[in-house]
Formats: C-alpha cells, sequence, structure tokens
C-alpha cells in the first residue's frame, strides 16, 4: 500500500472516531482575567466615533451634514479576510 492510501485511510478512521472533550471550569477570578485579556479600553478612540451599521440612515446623516460617507466591507471570515 502507498503512503498516499495509508495516511488517507487513517484520516477517514480518525475523523469517524468521537472526540473527547473536556470542559474546563472558570472560576470568577479566572473569568474575569480572562476578560481582562480580551476585552478592549472604553475610553479607546474608535469607541467615540459615532458609528452607523445602516447604511440608508448613514446616508440621510450624510446627506444632512453635508459629510461624506466612509464604508468598511471585506469579505470572507472576519478572522482571516480572504
Amino acid at each position: 500500500m502507498s503512503a498516499v492510501i495509508r495516511s488517507i485511510t487513517l484520516l477517514v478512521l480518525l475523523t469517524g472516531l468521537p472526540v473527547a472533550v473536556s470542559a474546563q471550569e472558570l472560576s470568577g477570578a479566572d473569568l474575569a482575567e480572562q476578560c481582562q485579556a480580551v476585552c478592549q479600553d472604553r475610553d479607546a478612540p474608535w469607541r467615540t466615533v459615532p458609528w452607523k451599521t445602516d447604511l440608508l440612515d448613514a446616508q440621510k446623516l450624510a446627506v444632512e451634514q453635508h459629510k461624506p460617507i466612509f464604508v468598511w466591507a471585506m469579505d470572507g471570515h472576519p478572522l482571516g479576510c480572504t
């Protein structure tokens, strides 16, 4: 049997096996520590921008204030833009 066929057979067999997932319990202190690590500062400059998520509302406001619209658009998964 060639190495490729053995590898494919092994992958097929392994994907069919149930995977045991252990849940790790978090204490209140652990949760607070993790939140501190990933949460952003409430005083961050980007939080002061009056963002609009509705394009029609943004267009209406831009016309009223005679300002341009900045549109940020992307395609793909947010953690790995493609």
